[in-house]
């Protein structure tokens, strides 16, 4: 069981820090953030800080959520990156100022538990509706364009390992509940980014 927790913590470390990298990669390559949704990414960014802090106050075990820093600062160079190719370049500053005032603003509001568990409550639905953003975006446009596959596959890994380190160390029923969900859906977009990409192939 230890070797398993082991696995699971240190993979999940290891896929998160190169996880957003293929979609990076992808929208430098097209030199677009076509199939992108800017809602998705700025949903996601704030259950990404949810998340982080209530396993702050709970005082976890490190390993089990190390990875958020890491994919809250790979989300805030996605974040430029669309901003960068929509050429809305000057619009970028004003996001990362509330970003940042955002987070300091949240770690002093949730010193109160009860505000904490709520926010965290509502985290599962904020992270849901990032994606439900993403698909609606995929379902309007029926265009994949630089969305990486890559990249929320392996974030359907990350779910997957994380449920097995949830039941194994806090067994918090309310983180449980979250990665199952991001799991379904991640797995959803990965879905329905793959069908488009061969819609897009069929008809050339």
């Amino acid at each position: 069981m230890e070797t398993l927790l082991w696995l699971c913590n240190w993979s999940t470390l290891g896929v998160c820090a190169a996880l957003k990298l293929p979609q990076i990669s992808a929208v430098l390559g097209a030199r677009s953030s076509r199939g992108i949704s800017l809602p998705s990414l700025l949903l996601e960014l704030a259950g990404f800080l949810v998340f982080l802090r209530y396993q702050c106050y709970y005082e976890y075990p490190l390993l089990t959520y190390l990875e958020f820093p890491i994919l809250i600062a790979q989300d805030l160079i996605l974040l430029l990156c669309v901003f960068h190719f929509n050429g809305d370049v000057r619009r970028a500053a004003p996001y990362i100022i509330r970003v940042v005032s955002s987070v300091s603003a949240w770690f002093i509001l949730t010193l109160q538990q009860w505000i904490l568990d709520l926010a965290m409550n509502l985290c599962t639905f904020i992270s849901a509706a990032s994606k439900f953003a993403q698909l609606q975006y995929l379902w309007k446009s029926r265009d994949s364009g630089a969305v990486s596959a890559l990249t929320w596959s392996l974030a359907s890994y990350t779910c997957a390992a994380r449920i097995i380190t949830t039941l194994m160390t806090t067994n918090d029923l309310t983180i449980l509940i979250r990665f199952v969900i991001m799991l379904a859906l991640n797995i959803w977009v990965t879905a329905t980014i793959l069908h488009y990409r061969k819609t897009d192939i069929k008809s050339e």
